[in-house]
């Protein structure tokens, strides 16, 4: 089947992209999630406007990400979290959490989808965050989660 993504799948492509996939994937994962539409010709229409959107949010060179990464690893990030006996948190710090922390500490806007956690952050302490910022830069930004008064 073929398919235009409209958000970035791992493995897969970016937003934009029209890819050929099983008609499986497609129709149990891939359209469900909203993070594909199936292709058309009218489709193409959109196609190009995705791809317009993320150039003008894309890091295009290696240069700009090594700039951003140096930017990044530069700030100090906090958060302050509800947390209850022995340091678990209410919940989880999501990338949307981490990627507005990092702006509110002083640093580059960051896209909260280009926030990769290896797992959930569900505790107190200091974790590392990795920032694809292109394909080639990988930032890693340390964050400190504390609990709020």
């Amino acid at each position: 089947m073929k398919i235009i993504l409209t958000s970035e799948v791992p493995g897969l492509g970016a937003a934009g992209d029209v890819v050929e996939v099983k008609d499986g994937y497609a129709r149990n994962y891939l359209l469900p999630r909203g993070v594909a539409i199936r292709w058309t010709r009218g489709g193409q229409k959109d196609v190009d406007q995705l791809r317009r959107a993320r150039k003008i949010r894309e890091i295009a060179t290696i240069e700009q990400a090594n700039e951003v990464k140096g930017r990044l690893e530069g700030v100090k990030v906090r958060m302050r979290v509800r947390a209850g006996e022995g340091g678990r948190l209410f919940g989880s710090v999501t990338p949307a959490d981490i990627a507005s922390a990092v702006k509110e500490a002083g640093g580059p806007d960051i896209d909260k989808r280009r926030i990769e956690l290896g797992r959930p952050i569900k505790s107190l302490g200091t974790h590392q965050v990795s920032v694809r910022l292109h394909p080639e830069v990988v930032a890693s930004v340390p964050l400190e989660v504390n609990p709020s008064k």
